[in-house]
């Protein structure tokens, strides 16, 4: 039941509307600032992008390098970024999805979910 009448406060939910949005910008930031890795072949080849996807780091164990077979150093290095981005996709999730929910549920365009 809402007070006055059936006709809800238009500052009371502006006001809410402008918390939602500094909190969302807040942990966007934080997620742009936020490290996390992924790796292939047990360790070989690490990567490790911020919690918006941005590659940061590419670390290659030596034993990876075959100058023969550069195609499976590549295969593993997409693998290890394809894993941290993963990782960074759960951590959006983990940081975002509670204020989407407080958004409506529905998502917000440009965010993965």
């Amino acid at each position: 039941m809402i007070p006055g009448g059936g006709q809800p406060n238009m500052q009371q939910l502006l006001q809410q509307a402008q918390k939602m949005q500094q909190d969302l910008a807040k942990a966007q930031e934080e997620l742009a600032q936020t490290e996390v890795d992924g790796q292939a072949g047990g360790g070989l080849v690490q990567a490790t992008v911020t919690g918006s996807g941005e590659l940061r780091g590419l670390r290659i164990d030596p034993k990876a390098v075959d100058p023969e077979d550069t195609e499976t150093l590549a295969d593993l290095i997409v693998a290890a970024v394809q894993a941290a981005n993963e990782n960074a996709q759960n951590l959006q999730q983990q940081k975002l999805g509670p204020l989407a929910e407080g958004l409506g549920g529905g998502g917000i365009p440009g965010l993965p979910f």
